[in-house]
């Protein structure tokens, strides 16, 4: 059984700094592609970041050199480290896993139908 759990979400400043984890089990399909999603209200989902076995990154463009990810794989947990918030980052950010075993190329697409398994999510909210 696949299961994702996210934490560390929160209110932060413009400019501040927040880091997401999410820590992550299931088989191995399951973790050869794990994404972080966000999605703000009225909105629909967005690709953020994903890391793909053995753990090649891939950042989406608005948020390319302020957001690094980092695995542990001994506690099986993601990490994503966003600095330099601003308010357009304000969203529910959620971690995902696919439904079956994805290459790196099909992993960095983030296509909104890979997606079968799904965190509860962690607001951030970015002020100014």
């Amino acid at each position: 059984q696949v299961q994702l759990v996210e934490s560390g979400g929160g209110s932060v400043q413009a400019g501040g700094s927040l880091r997401l984890s999410c820590a992550y089990s299931g088989p191995r399909y399951s973790r050869s592609c794990i994404v972080w999603f966000r999605q703000k209200a009225g909105k629909e989902r967005e690709g953020v970041a994903a890391i793909s076995a053995p753990g090649n990154t891939y950042y989406a463009d608005s948020v390319k050199g302020r957001f690094a990810l980092s695995q542990d794989n001994a506690k099986n947990t993601l990490t994503l480290q966003m600095t330099s918030l601003k308010d357009e980052d304000s969203a529910m950010y959620y971690c995902a896993a696919p439904r079956t075993y994805l290459s790196a190329d099909q992993c960095f697409r983030m296509s909104p139908t890979d997606w079968a398994y799904w965190g509860q999510g962690t607001q951030v909210t970015v002020t100014s």
